[in-house]
């Protein structure tokens, strides 16, 4: 169960990164426009601070999640395993708010969420045994 808990706050990181990475250096890219909807150069530019920002929370939440894989690895369990609850669980509330408050946005927010959601309850299963 922890290998699988893993590979899913793994797989959560990456997604944030990516997340970041679109939101805080690609936001003005015709490609990422197409990806967040963003129809004009004119609502890309008065929106780009706003991604900027929000780009780097989820790199901070992806940081998080990493650093608690690394401490599991280094036999640091406890510590660990908070971390990595702690990065998955924002993760999922961010993507339940993105889902709640616009459910046009349903297939992202379940795309942001669903590998940290699965990485939180295989962790449980790992940790609470």
């Amino acid at each position: 169960m922890l290998l699988t808990a893993m590979i899913f706050a793994g797989i959560a990181a990456a997604i944030h990164v990516y997340i970041f990475v679109l939101e805080s250096l690609r936001w003005d890219r015709p490609s990422t426009r197409r990806t967040f909807g963003i129809k004009s150069d004119a609502e890309a530019s008065a929106t780009k601070p706003l991604a900027f920002n929000q780009g780097f929370y989820n790199l901070f939440l992806a940081v998080i999640t990493v650093a608690g894989m690394a401490l599991v690895l280094a036999s640091s369990a406890t510590a660990g395993a908070t971390l990595i609850f702690a990065g998955a669980g924002s993760m999922v509330a961010a993507g339940l708010v993105l889902f709640l408050s616009s459910p046009k946005l349903a297939r992202a927010a379940l795309f942001q969420l669903t590998a940290p959601a699965l990485a939180i309850i295989f962790g449980l299963l790992a940790f609470t045994r």
